[in-house]
């Protein structure tokens, strides 16, 4: 949730264990202070049908990775909140766009400097328009030339760069 152009850290999300049931609760900023403290969230990667991937480009404002290319939709799971309805909101909030049906993906930790996140990845092949909030900076799709280029290189967020290459390139 956005509160004058940044993130509310009194925003609250559930506290889970690695299988996802739901342990306590905490907000934003105390999810992303260090603790460590595993929260989930949902991602979900749009392709079109040639097989190119949108990305969504992180605005500066953002506590984590500003201004870095990441998932085409990333958010967290709100408190008292299911994973699909978080998914359906997200993807609403950030791309403007519905859909009966995204194909769920394994579940993984991610953990970086500042957080652990139960990461809910999703995949949905998709050809209409799309058009990105004020959540982001803007998106667009990229070819797979593009991305592996792009790799390393500080472009692309690294929870992007770990989770494309476990899912795509496994």
């Amino acid at each position: 949730m956005i509160a004058n152009g940044k993130d509310n850290g009194e925003e609250m999300f559930p506290i889970v264990n690695e299988q996802g049931d739901i342990v306590g609760a905490a907000t934003r900023a105390e999810c992303h202070s260090g603790s460590k403290l595993l929260h989930p969230v949902v991602h979900l990667h749009v392709f079109n049908s040639k097989g190119e991937l949108f990305l969504q480009k992180r605005p500066e404002w953002k506590d984590i990775q500003p201004g870095k290319w990441d998932t085409a939709v990333g958010g967290h799971v709100d408190l008292g909140e299911c994973v699909g309805d978080a998914l359906h909101r997200e993807v609403q909030e950030e791309l403007g766009i519905t859909f009966e049906e995204a194909e769920a993906l394994t579940p993984y930790v991610f953990e970086s400097e500042r957080e652990r996140e139960l990461v809910n990845p999703f995949k949905l092949v998709y050809d209409g328009v799309i058009t990105p909030s004020v959540e982001t900076d803007g998106g667009r799709f990229w070819t797979s030339e593009e991305l592996r280029e792009a790799m390393g290189k500080g472009i692309l967020t690294p929870n992007f760069e770990q989770e494309y290459n476990r899912l795509f390139n496994g």
